[in-house]
Order: C-alpha cells, then sequence, then structure tokens
C-alpha cells in the first residue's frame, strides 16, 4: 500500500499541493483525474522523491518515504512512468529496458518475460533505437522500462496522452494484467474518463492542488463529480 497523508508541496512561494491525503491500496488500481494544473504531476513527484515535501507523510506498506532519495524509493519498490515517456532516443530498446535495473541487485537484472508478452513489438525491437519508434511504441517501452526494475507499485503519468486507440487498448490490457495476475499496486494519473471508468477500483479527482472527491469508478457518472472534470 502506498499512501500519501496531509502533503503539502510548493515551488518557491506557490503551493502546488495542499494537504492531499490519497492511499493506493495494494493489489488495485487507483486513478487520480483532474483537469490540466491541478497537481497531479506534481503529487507524482512528491511520490516519487523527484520534489521535496513542505510537510507530510508518504509510507509505503508503512514505512515513511517522506525524507528519502528518490533512489531509495525506487529500491524499495516504486516505479514510474513519467508523463511525456522520457525514453532515452539514441539508446537501443534493449538498452532503455536496462536502465530499469539500477535500483536491483545484480542477480536480479534480466529483462521480466511479461514485458514482452504484454508488448511483443518489444521484443522485435530490441536493437533498435528508441528515438526511432513511434510515439505508442515509446509509451510501451517507458512502461517495460519500469517493470524491469521489479515494482512493488507503479504510477504512471497519463500513459494514454497523444497515443492511437489500438495502443490505448494494450495498454489497458496490460495494466489489469498487472493488477491481475502480478498483485502489482498501480496508481494511474489520466485525464481519460473512460479509460479510469474500465479499469479503476477507486478514483481520487484532484482540483486546485487538493482532493475534491474520492469513490468508486462508477461515481464518476454522477454530474457533482463530473464538474470537476469538465472546463
Amino acid at each position: 500500500m502506498l499512501a500519501a497523508e496531509n502533503i503539502h508541496l510548493h515551488y518557491g512561494a506557490a503551493e502546488a499541493l495542499r494537504g492531499v491525503t490519497l492511499v493506493a491500496e495494494q493489489g488495485q488500481i487507483t486513478c487520480l483525474l483532474g483537469r490540466n494544473g491541478v497537481g497531479k504531476t506534481s503529487l507524482i513527484r512528491a511520490l516519487t522523491g523527484q520534489h521535496a515535501l513542505s510537510t507530510g507523510k508518504i509510507a509505503l506498506d508503512g514505512r515513511n518515504l517522506a525524507k528519502a532519495s528518490g533512489h531509495e524509493r525506487a529500491r524499495a519498490g516504486i516505479g514510474l512512468v513519467p508523463q511525456g515517456r522520457e525514453i532515452f532516443p539514441l539508446l537501443t530498446v534493449r538498452e532503455n529496458l536496462e536502465t530499469g535495473f539500477a535500483a536491483l541487485p545484480r542477480a536480479q537484472r534480466s529483462i521480466p518475460s511479461h514485458v514482452f508478452d504484454l508488448f511483443p513489438v518489444l521484443k522485435d525491437m530490441l536493437g533498435r533505437r528508441g528515438g526511432d519508434l513511434s510515439g505508442g511504441q515509446q509509451q510501451q517501452l517507458a512502461i517495460g522500462r519500469a517493470l524491469a526494475m521489479r515494482p512493488s507499485v507503479l504510477l504512471l503519468d497519463e500513459p494514454t496522452e497523444g497515443i492511437q486507440p489500438s495502443i490505448i487498448k494494450d495498454i489497458g490490457r496490460a495494466i489489469r494484467f498487472l493488477k491481475e495476475q502480478a498483485g502489482m499496486t498501480i496508481l494511474l494519473v489520466e485525464q481519460y474518463l473512460d479509460f479510469c471508468r474500465d479499469l479503476a477500483d477507486s478514483v481520487y479527482i484532484m482540483d486546485r492542488g487538493e482532493i475534491v472527491h474520492h469513490g468508486d469508478a462508477a461515481s464518476l457518472d454522477r454530474p457533482d463529480v463530473r464538474r470537476h472534470l469538465t472546463v
């Protein structure tokens, strides 16, 4: 279980997160929604140690990680698929996947077979440079890289952004597999409402740096909930 408790985060004088509390339950898919600029990516940065908290607590299975560095959180089992993919364009697909080994002991440094089961195209393109892949293939590569570090918790920041519908379906199937077959805890940050409704066990909605709704996926159909998502 990954939990954020009453966390505040500032960029200089600007407060990006204001008392955010969120729990990603073990073996479930938790979806975080909200309009652009409401603090979703700031929360991901806080959870992964890319930006220090002002106050609050972040815990993984009860262990307080609020002061832990990013690489310490990765070793603890937190994997990240960042917004915009951030693959290495000049490295091959294989080399990109192997960058996920950095947090692992040497004996575990192999690419898990389910990476290629979920995304067969990666196996066919192991020698191709990451920058030569399509946007959808790069997104699959970014997910595969995170899975190569064998995380217990996977954070995905808008994985459907700019991706063609066929690849979105592949990503949805992969996320469902990781929950149902691998028992992984997943925090999915999205703006694609239908994608979240189909996958999520629970949903949170952010607005202006705060959590304004928490409920099950069916609650996304309520008018009072949807108003937080409309422009």
